[in-house]
């Protein structure tokens, strides 16, 4: 099942795990196609037991929500799903051009995410 914000505002190791820089993107790069890739950033992935957590706004349903994602070279998998605030989401989707598809998270939502989770 996966976790609320409620629920995530509680697990302060997990708050404490969540790599707020990482993006999707950097993340299929360092996690899928890790045995091809030179270190580039200060991250590198070493072994099959290294795992990053980090958000993504997803925009494939009616209405984009945020997951927490904990990425491994073996899976993904969706630990949390937090509801985004109405005028925060419909300026996000005026931003990105109502395209579908999953983001980072960053801007406002990363803002509002932060302060929500004692991070900002």
């Amino acid at each position: 099942m996966l976790k609320s914000l409620k629920d995530l505002k509680t697990d302060r190791e997990l708050i404490n795990a969540i790599d707020w820089d990482m993006t999707p993107e950097e993340a299929v790069r360092l996690y899928l196609e890790w045995g091809n890739n030179w270190a580039r950033g200060n991250y590198v992935i070493r072994s099959k037991n290294d795992v990053s957590h980090y958000f993504v706004v997803n925009t494939w349903k009616e209405k984009p929500v945020i997951y927490l994602i904990k990425r491994s070279s073996e899976d993904a998998q969706e630990l949390a799903l937090i509801e985004i605030p109405e005028k925060i989401r419909t300026r996000f989707s005026k931003q990105n051009g109502f395209m579908k598809g999953v983001y980072a998270v960053d801007g406002e939502v990363k803002q509002w995410l932060k302060k929500e989770l004692g991070n900002a």
